[in-house]
């Protein structure tokens, strides 16, 4: 009886688990004033949008990484002056570190001065990244 208690509990927690973080994967969330960070075209090795930047952090076995980066691509394409810039985590290891970035794909929107606005780990949904860009532009 006490076996069947432990895989029960255990079931539970990692079903807690797995929707906890199926619902936190891939939010846009804002981010504070403290944390606030600016990036620039040296950081990211082309020019910011005119209005905003996406920017996207993948990996090269990342398969959430090209879903997001389609995603991403469709909202740049949609609306004027919005720049979708993706960068090779492994390559920028130096800015991955300095942002905290602990996963790909981690999405970064910056205003039109570079400053984080929104940042989602996981891959967003395209209605969400809209409304981020509402907050940025």
């Amino acid at each position: 009886m006490t076996g069947l208690m432990v895989c029960v509990a255990v079931l539970v927690a990692a079903s807690v688990f797995g929707l906890l973080h199926t619902r936190r994967s891939g939010r846009l969330k804002v981010r504070g004033r403290d944390d606030s960070r600016w990036l620039g075209a040296a950081d990211l090795g082309t020019e910011l949008g005119a209005r905003a930047t996406l920017v996207q952090f993948s990996s090269a076995f990342c398969q959430p990484c090209r879903a997001t980066r389609r995603t991403l691509a469709d909202v740049a394409g949609m609306v004027a002056g919005v720049a979708h810039v993706e960068l090779d985590a492994e390559e920028n290891l130096s800015l991955v570190r300095e942002l905290g970035i602990m996963k790909t794909p981690t999405v970064l929107v910056l205003d039109r001065q570079g400053r984080v606005v929104r940042r989602a780990a996981g891959q967003p949904r395209k209605a969400d990244v809209i409304a981020a860009l509402g907050e940025a532009v």
